[in-house]
């Protein structure tokens, strides 16, 4: 297909390559109950395709691909993934080839050698052995009814070092009847231009009826920009994965590239509906990968629709697109205005407003909100990225706050040198309406064995409270010259695997300013829950 006429379609076919390329990132171990909850999660987004890993390769994929027979989706595809034979031997004799094919996918994704460099130094072959492997690789897929995606391994390096032979290894595939051609910059070492050259020149084959599509890794930082210089230069499949982890510098980043081609270049990726969903989604693919995901991601990121400065809050509530690209809900996520000594008056009006959009700003309750935030602020809290904290200094102000728990007492007892892991334990004694709760819990330091113990109590009566866990802690000493006696800030992190907050604790004993932003986290989960389920009490 000429580029011109395949640029004329609006569609993207998207892949996600989560389980596959994402799992080769460091830290990351999917079990096969997690690449279960993926799968739907991506199925549910929208994406039509995922790469699930290499059925080949070991026993946990081999299991998977059992297992997700049994998933019924209903937007998506699975597709296993594996090379092609090895040189001398044929295809049908190969067990990697054999096991690929035999997975039970409609689709498999077959990757090949691209650059000469790789044929003659690491699969120690012939150039024209290596195209024979491509083409008897793709051909028997063909024969078994497969559709076939052909991962053009290093293709830019290759197209770079020997154009000729790269080409060749395209039309091997497309001749053998690969249905897409995906250039990878295996490396990510590519730049756009280089990229859109190498697409344009694929693109250009004679007689080329496949699609070609773009595989960006981010080792360069440019992932994004070559996926789009692709895509603008006429591909119609795009790689990568949802949270844009991977190897090395990880894969291109698909949240920021579907927003990007939905929103901004009218290409049809998911569905439109399913975009609002895009925040949450990427949330869920994090919690399940155990992963923090970085504040300042595009689109997605907690900090993507975060406004601090009095004149950006004061234009953003004027006329949003004058500091925003987008709308935050056209991506399922939401605007912060951060609270802090620079916010001013409105700023706090328009978060009191959230609570109760009949407040003005003559009322007294606004006064009393700003003359406390700036009290507070004087002790050493910082509001600005503690949205939980403030939410419920709010709810104190206008008088709509109830304790949810109350504690009696709590007893921490560590141990140094502890035994194992756990170096601290917690007894506590809680109550809820007059119920009372006695628990106690080990943790691998007190602030953990104080949310292990407080969240055992209180899962009896809010059961929502078992989706929680806190993703990062961090202490600020706030007055160094005091020694010991100094005054620490902690600050919490917060998810249920869908929404994440901050909350915030100030004191001269560390405990307590721990426990008092593990309090407000808990609270501001539970009166969250409450708002969004009046019947329900957890």
């Amino acid at each position: 297909m000429k580029a011109e006429k395949q640029a004329g379609t609006k569609t993207i076919e998207v892949l996600d390559t989560t389980l596959r390329d994402g799992a080769q990132a460091e830290g990351i171990s999917f079990s096969v109950r997690d690449k279960l909850a993926i799968v739907k999660t991506l199925d549910e987004l929208g994406i039509p395709l995922i790469e699930a890993g290499n059925p080949g390769s070991n026993p946990k994929d081999l299991e998977f691909f059992e297992a997700v027979k049994d998933v019924a989706l209903t937007r998506a595809v699975v597709c296993a993934f594996g090379a092609t034979r090895k040189p001398g031997l044929a295809a049908e004799n190969d067990s990697q080839v054999k096991s690929l094919l035999s997975a039970g996918t409609g689709v498999v994704v077959i990757f090949g050698k691209t650059w000469s460099l790789h044929v003659t130094e690491v699969l120690k072959t012939t150039l024209d052995e290596n195209l024979a492997m491509i083409r008897d690789t793709v051909a028997l897929a063909r024969a078994r009814s497969m559709r076939v995606i052909y991962d053009a391994e290093h293709f830019f390096d290759g197209w770079k070092a020997d154009p000729a032979y790269a080409l060749k290894t395209l039309a091997a595939a497309a001749d053998a009847g690969a249905d897409v051609l995906c250039l990878c910059d295996t490396n990510g070492g590519a730049f756009p231009d280089a990229v859109a050259a190498g697409t344009a020149e694929a693109l250009a084959l004679p007689g080329l009826r496949a699609t070609v599509g773009i595989h960006a890794h981010n080792d360069s930082g440019l992932a994004v920009a070559n996926t789009l210089a692709s895509v603008q230069a006429g591909a119609r499949h795009v790689q990568g994965t949802l949270a844009g982890f991977g190897e090395r510098c990880g894969n291109v980043n698909l949240a920021t590239v579907l927003a990007n081609l939905q929103l901004k270049l009218g290409y049809a990726c998911i569905p439109p509906e399913s975009l609002k969903e895009l925040t949450p989604a990427v949330r869920r693919v994090a919690e399940v990968a155990n992963i923090v995901l970085p504040d300042d991601l595009p689109y997605v990121g907690r900090k993507a629709f975060a406004h601090k400065a009095g004149m950006h809050m004061d234009g953003v509530r004027k006329c949003s697109a004058s500091f925003e690209h987008v709308a935050p809900d056209s991506v399922g996520n939401s605007r912060r205005f951060l609270m802090s000594e620079v916010a001013g008056r409105s700023a706090v009006l328009e978060r009191l407003r959230k609570l109760d959009p009949a407040i003005q700003k003559s009322d007294a309750v606004v006064d009393a909100v700003v003359a406390r935030l700036k009290a507070l602020e004087q002790e050493g809290y910082q509001f600005e990225g503690a949205d939980g904290s403030f939410d419920l200094l709010m709810r104190k102000a206008l008088g709509t706050y109830k304790p949810l728990f109350e504690l009696e007492h709590f007893r921490l007892l560590g141990e140094r040198p502890a035994r194992g892991e756990m170096g601290a334990a917690v007894l506590m004694k809680i109550s809820v309406e007059g119920q009372t709760e006695i628990t106690a819990a080990e943790g691998d330091g007190p602030v953990n064995a104080l949310d292990r113990s407080l969240r055992k109590a209180l899962e009896r009566f809010y059961p929502a409270l078992k989706t929680v866990r806190l993703t990062d802690f961090k202490v600020r000493v706030l007055n160094g010259n005091a020694a010991t006696e100094a005054a620490v800030r902690v600050l919490i992190e917060s998810t249920d695997g869908r929404e994440v907050w901050t909350t915030v604790g100030v004191s001269t004993d560390i405990i307590e300013a721990s426990w008092k932003a593990l309090v407000d986290s808990i609270e501001y989960k539970l009166i969250q829950d409450r708002e969004q389920h009046p019947s329900n009490r957890g």
